[in-house]
């Protein structure tokens, strides 16, 4: 919707929880805005939310209208290796297709070469940065509770750092997206004794967002499977002190030791080892804080959406040329 502020018109969808409904609507809005839209924008997700992407676009391509292909998550490559004919026709037929990581650039470069880079951003402004000098060992999780984010971790690393600091806590944010990984983080809260430093809150506004990133300062960031995500970047912006597993497009956004410290995937002893070293060694925080402050600073939406606006005005002028 910022385009919208810069005097663009915009037509949405779809929010839709049902899988059928909201093919259903997409193609609906598609179809019944056509006189209302020049060029249309399209996420791409792998898994079963593929086929949104396919049906969309065929039916762009039947009304002679330019799109663009937004790859997101970072299983798209994996998921190219197992259908690589769906996503190299998929691709081959966009008017344009964009991805928010070098990652997802590189990685589907084999299906066309001329993917263009456009970063997911944040309103940096809106995140207070406080850099972390003195950090203690209270600790956020940002993420929805899925499987392919491990959030099953985050308690296993909250254990051994209790075991070295009385006063650490942690926080997990997120919607419950009922795959057990919920009620598998709460079950291994309670076998590792560590329930009572745990807080769970659900899913949160994200205007609450920055107030409950500015009273952590460590940023645990579980995940199996990622590519370039937003509430890293939010993390960044308010100066939190990250510690990531290292994949996907993870070492292609953070730079281990410079604005983050990267373990491998799957292991709750580096990552604890990672946090200890944030709370003692000294300089450290203030150096991750500080460097991952002045990257998301990149990322802000003053950089990324004149490159938007550039992109749509020109396929635009295309389509009319």
């Amino acid at each position: 919707m910022r385009l919208v502020g810069r005097g663009h018109s915009v037509r949405l969808t779809s929010e839709r929880r049902s899988r059928t409904i909201r093919m259903l609507d997409m193609v609906a809005t598609v179809l019944s805005q056509r006189a209302h839209y020049t060029v249309a924008q399209v996420d791409v997700y792998s898994g079963n939310n593929f086929i949104y992407a396919e049906t969309v676009a065929g039916v762009l391509r039947l009304l002679n209208k330019p799109y663009v292909l937004t790859l997101r998550g970072g299983n798209l490559p994996a998921f190219g290796k197992r259908w690589p004919g769906r996503v190299r026709r998929l691709l081959r037929g966009a008017t344009a297709v964009t991805a928010p990581s070098h990652y997802l650039c590189e990685q589907m470069s084999g299906y066309r070469d001329d993917i263009r880079l456009l970063p997911n951003a944040v309103e940096v402004s809106a995140y207070p940065y406080r850099i972390r000098e003195r950090p203690q060992p209270r600790l956020l999780w940002l993420r929805a509770f899925h499987r392919i984010y491990n959030p099953e971790l985050a308690p296993e690393v909250l254990a051994r750092v209790a075991a070295r600091y009385v006063d650490a806590r942690l926080t997990m944010i997120g919607p419950d997206k009922q795959d057990g990984s919920l009620a598998g983080t709460e079950r291994v809260a309670s076998g590792l004794r560590v329930s009572d430093r745990l807080a769970l809150t659900g899913a949160v506004a994200k205007r609450e967002l920055p107030a409950r990133l500015n009273v952590a300062d460590v940023f645990l960031n579980t995940a199996d499977i990622d590519n370039a995500p937003v509430s890293v970047v939010e993390a960044m912006a308010a100066g939190l002190c990250i510690v990531s597993t290292n994949v996907g497009g993870i070492p292609y956004l953070l730079e281990h030791e410079r604005d983050a410290l990267l373990v491998p995937p799957r292991d709750a002893e580096a990552m604890a080892r990672a946090v200890c070293r944030i709370v003692e060694e000294p300089g450290l925080a203030a150096r991750l804080s500080r460097n991952a402050r002045a990257k998301a600073e990149q990322l802000d939406w003053a950089v990324v959406l004149p490159q938007w606006e550039e992109l749509f005005t020109a396929l635009a002028r295309e389509r009319w040329s």
